[in-house]
């Protein structure tokens, strides 16, 4: 006769599996997907399995969610390209829009420098970078925006352009040649 306990510990799977779905924040979601592996762990080792518990324990609880781990921290990055010189104008001014507009997204700003502005455009043409901020050299209408931001991934300028709220920056998208963006 199974007890009572067993079927709370086993009400607890698809309860934790739904959660696991409808997660928004991926980091959240990792928690949710280490918890879901401990309670299957549990109830294989309380149904007389020790060792489906132990691999569910050490494959699908402690592997996968190291593994994404590793995804989600690499994939959830924006990497803005920036001037050495600009670095102490650029972080004062656009740097916390930038942070507040993409932490929505559970982005991380991850701010790359370069020496001269050929190595930067050359990093966003070889995609190592996803954007650059750089002073605006126009002299035109637009010199109240004293910043021109280029970005390269079409999601990240639909974000910007739709949450940025900084008066300083000038949104530009870049569409590479031969790109078919797959992030």
């Amino acid at each position: 006769m199974i007890d009572s306990y067993l079927y709370i510990i086993i009400a607890l799977l698809p309860l934790v599996s739904l959660m696991l779905v409808f997660q928004v924040n991926p980091y959240h979601a990792l928690v949710i997907r280490a918890i879901l592996g401990a309670i299957a762990a549990l109830v294989y080792g309380v149904l007389g399995a020790p060792d489906v518990a132990l691999t569910e324990a050490l494959v699908g609880t402690l592997l996968a969610v190291a593994l994404y781990i590793v995804s989600v921290r690499s994939s959830l990055v924006m990497r803005l390209g920036i001037l050495v010189g600009d670095k102490g104008d650029v972080l004062e001014e656009i740097i916390p829009h930038l942070r507040k507009s993409i932490d929505k997204y559970h982005l991380r700003l991850d701010l790359v420098e370069y020496p001269h502005l050929e190595a930067l455009e050359s990093a966003l043409m070889t995609k190592d970078i996803h954007a650059t901020c750089i002073p605006s050299t126009q002299t035109s209408s637009e010199s109240d925006r004293p910043y021109n931001l280029a970005i390269r991934v079409r999601r990240l300028f639909e974000i910007l352009q739709e949450q940025l709220t900084s008066p300083a920056t000038k949104l530009t998208y870049i569409a590479l040649p031969n790109t078919e963006e797959k992030h």
